[in-house]
């Protein structure tokens, strides 16, 4: 069975034309001629294209099956590959044997008819929705930059770790995690002291959806120098923003005697290098998905690309920001943490240009970030790009026991609980640095679909877990 991705190098080789070859898929439409012969445009996901298939009437089940074909059934094709005449498509299949392997059921009511829909209601059928081209080619798009990342970290020398989805510490301390249990809650009398509770608990501990593998990821960086973990990370957050999930995919990588300095360069390079790798090499799938969004997203990947990243001190940022005419919604001072229409008049407006803002105070960041000499900031970054906001978030991870202690005290967290990430401190600490990368970010950054829900395959959102 052959690809339809793999049709045009067959087709370079010209001793393939006119020859015999299978194909599989599913019908986009189909129309009939009045001198017996249907035409037939079939996709199998495999790249942005479609194939046509020619079904003449001396096929055997032209009459009782090729005629009631309609858009959603799947075929399995036998024929003649050809140089197709028209300009539409560049080549053809003339079908010796059709069979129908999947018929639709009342095809008026088939969700992804040929007409136009709107990205909404895609979400509503989310298991049909990769049968449009724009969802297909998202979901290409998403997993060539996903195995980019691996190869170009890999050749980096990262070795890539499985972090836990189950944990018991609140890694951001915002509190806002899914609890994961298997007590009867209904039909068990809530005690007061919660760790007598949660004895009786699957682990022993009252236990969450990790909202981050970091503080794993950190015991691997301080024995193996560079590593990395890729997958899904989860926040409680009762919010239903374009640009917010219950379930998201996060890149983390941790590496052993850097600094902030080396963060941000190393953020800033693995970003250029996946836009070089995307315009080389996905060019079709960018063009289309601009004329689909309405946005030149080769300008905007090219300005990834091409222009030196702005980085400027959070304590600059907050000037410009005040001395700015724009009216905002939200008015800012220092110490606190920048809205999102902040973010996007300095990407967009001031600097037009991905922004780089350093140096946090350190009352709005985690406890975990090195403490700056001020007392007052820690070595943070977060990495903004226009339209999207925030995409990477990292740190300078605190290193000096004693100082990372009285952070602990701050926070109010617990020493006990975080015995094992101490040791890390006590035991032959070394300065190390990490960032998390959204990748639903990325990707709608790249893709130019500014709602997070399109670009993940099953968006989690509140009360919506239904596929």
């Amino acid at each position: 069975m052959c690809l339809i991705s793999n049709i045009s190098q067959l087709i370079t080789n010209k001793k393939n034309i006119n020859s015999e070859i299978s194909i599989g898929g599913w019908v986009r439409n189909r129309r009939h001629s009045k001198i017996g012969i249907t035409f037939i445009n079939l996709y199998d996901g495999s790249c942005l294209e479609d194939i046509q298939i020619i079904a003449s009437y001396k096929l055997n089940n032209y009459k009782n099956e090729i005629l009631f074909i309609t858009s959603g059934c799947s075929l399995k094709v036998i024929g003649k590959l050809k140089i197709s005449p028209k300009k539409i498509q560049k080549y053809e299949i003339h079908a010796s044997k059709i069979k129908v392997t999947g018929w639709v059921d009342n095809p008026g009511k088939y969700p992804i008819s040929p007409k136009k829909h709107s990205l909404k209601y895609l979400r509503e059928v989310c298991h049909l929705r990769p049968r449009t081209t724009i969802i297909s080619s998202i979901t290409r798009i998403r997993h060539n930059i996903a195995l980019y990342i691996h190869n170009f970290l890999n050749k980096k020398k990262f070795f890539l770790i499985n972090t836990p989805l189950i944990t018991t510490l609140d890694t951001e301390g915002s509190g806002k995690m899914f609890k994961v249990s298997t007590l009867d809650f209904l039909n068990l009398k809530y005690e007061k002291n919660k760790k007598n509770f949660f004895k009786k608990d699957f682990f022993g501990k009252e236990s969450f959806l990790t909202v981050s593998g970091q503080l794993n990821l950190e015991t691997y960086a301080c024995s193996m120098s560079k590593v990395y973990t890729f997958g899904p990370t989860f926040r409680a957050e009762n919010s239903n923003t374009k640009r917010h999930l219950a379930e998201f995919w996060m890149l983390e990588i941790e590496i052993a005697f850097a600094n902030l300095k080396n963060l941000i360069n190393f953020a800033e390079k693995m970003l250029k290098s996946i836009c070089k790798y995307i315009l080389c090499f996905h060019e079709n799938e960018i063009s289309f998905l601009s004329k689909k969004t309405e946005n030149n997203l080769f300008n905007k990947i090219n300005k990834i690309l091409l222009n030196k990243f702005i980085i400027i001190k959070y304590t600059k940022v907050i000037e410009i920001l005040k001395n700015s005419k724009k009216k905002f919604s939200h008015s800012i001072k220092w110490g606190e943490d920048l809205f999102i229409e902040h973010e996007k008049y300095l990407t967009n407006t001031y600097f037009n240009n991905p922004v780089i803002i350093y140096n946090y105070p350190k009352k709005i960041k985690a406890f975990y970030m090195y403490l700056n000499s001020d007392k007052k900031t820690v070595a943070s970054m977060d990495l903004l790009l226009p339209d999207i906001g925030e995409v990477i978030g990292g740190s300078q991870r605190e290193n000096r026991i004693e100082i990372f202690d009285k952070r602990l005290k701050e926070f109010k967290l617990n020493q006990s609980d975080y015995w094992w990430y101490r040791d890390l401190r006590k035991y032959g600490t070394v300065p190390h640095s990490g960032f998390g990368l959204g990748f639903e970010r990325l990707i709608s950054y790249i893709t130019g679909l500014y709602n997070i829900k399109d670009v993940i395959p099953f968006p989690r959102t509140p009360y919506n877990a239904k596929f």
